[in-house]
């Protein structure tokens, strides 16, 4: 189900689009859609309010949670059926946040991360993608929706943009706290500028080697680094948010003094933000996690040399919702890959 859905079932009702703002913003608001009741009886149509016993009936069915796992720092991951039997995954992050899915698996296939290692089982709906915020918000406060979940919001970049446009208009969510988080695709360059609803971007970068890049993100978009870096630069300036470089640290595979040396070739005068994220474990990968010792010192030296960096503890690690170790838990295992150092 699309967000457009609604609004055509609200519009045959003879809702105006004052009624179907209304009636949005309580769904995304996490409150049921009649809040207000009093209020609603003497703004909405009768047919409309007559309708919305069914359609809450209707977007309650989108998903259901199927189990939660509360992390130690706060966050908790959540396991969410589809009404098709495919499952997904979110989390509710500390500080008021919570990391949404774009898609059932992914088709990039980092090596890295477990959502991809299925492949791509489809697209969520704008609709289903928003579920996500609203059952998050029946549990807790929200103020900040990343979209660094299962899946490649620019492969599904019609329903991404439909979900952050609610969010950020209806929604009560601030334009910079929507990130939209991508491997790097041309068509999120042109198209994210043009929303009224402008989000935060964050780059999933991992290595300056365009060689090394294609081995460890086999299906991304074939662009440079520097294109990349060019690309996300036009659209930070234009929308004055810092880009987010996402870079998971992975021993011995980019944590190299030669990578860190090239790290300061691109991004020396760029409105940028390093996230330095050593590797979460996940079963069967065959990568390791720098000791911390080794991190910290990575990224006190690019800020020493002029680069914003931060050193990134993903939430979620005991309960397996840290970055790279979201999957469809409902589905059967899928075959290890070979060990990439074979390669």
């Amino acid at each position: 189900m699309r967000i457009e859905d609604i609004r055509q079932t609200l519009k045959t009702l003879g809702a105006k689009p004052v009624h179907i703002q209304r009636i949005l913003r309580a769904w995304v608001m996490g409150l049921p859609l009649d809040a207000g009741r009093k209020a609603a009886e003497n703004v909405l149509p009768l047919a409309v309010r007559n309708a919305l016993p069914e359609l809450m009936g209707r977007l309650d069915a989108l998903m259901r949670v199927e189990s939660e796992h509360p992390g130690a720092d706060g966050s908790a991951r959540i396991l969410l059926a589809l009404q098709d039997g495919q499952s997904i995954e979110s989390v509710l992050l500390p500080r008021d946040g919570v990391c949404v899915s774009s898609q059932v698996g992914c088709a990039v296939g980092c090596l890295f991360c477990m959502t991809g290692q299925g492949g791509l089982q489809r697209q969520l709906g704008s609709a289903e993608i928003v579920a996500q915020l609203v059952h998050a918000r029946q549990r807790r406060k929200v103020r900040k929706v990343v979209f660094m979940g299962m899946g490649e919001p620019a492969h599904n970049l019609d329903n991404v943009l439909e979900a952050i446009e609610l969010m950020g208009s209806l929604g009560d969510i601030g334009h910079k706290n929507l990130v939209f988080s991508t491997v790097g695709d041309r068509r999120v360059f042109e198209r994210l500028p043009q929303g009224q609803v402008k989000p935060a971007l964050a780059l999933s970068l991992h290595t300056t080697d365009a060689a090394l890049r294609e081995r460890l993100l086999p299906k991304a978009p074939r662009i440079a680094p520097e294109e990349l870096v060019e690309l996300a630069e036009i659209y930070a300036r234009s929308t004055g948010y810092p880009i987010q470089y996402q870079w998971t640290l992975l021993e011995g595979v980019n944590d190299s003094e030669a990578e860190q040396d090239e790290i300061v070739r691109l991004l020396t005068g760029k409105y940028a933000i390093m996230n330095m994220i050593p590797y979460n474990a996940n079963d069967g990968l065959p990568f390791h996690r720098p000791d911390w010792e080794r991190a910290e010192a990575i990224a006190r030296s690019l800020h020493r040399r002029g680069i914003l960096t931060k050193l990134r503890d993903s939430a979620g690690q005991d309960v397996e919702g840290g970055c790279g170790q979201l999957r469809a838990r409902l589905a059967p295992p899928q075959q290890v890959l070979r060990d990439f150092r074979q390669h």
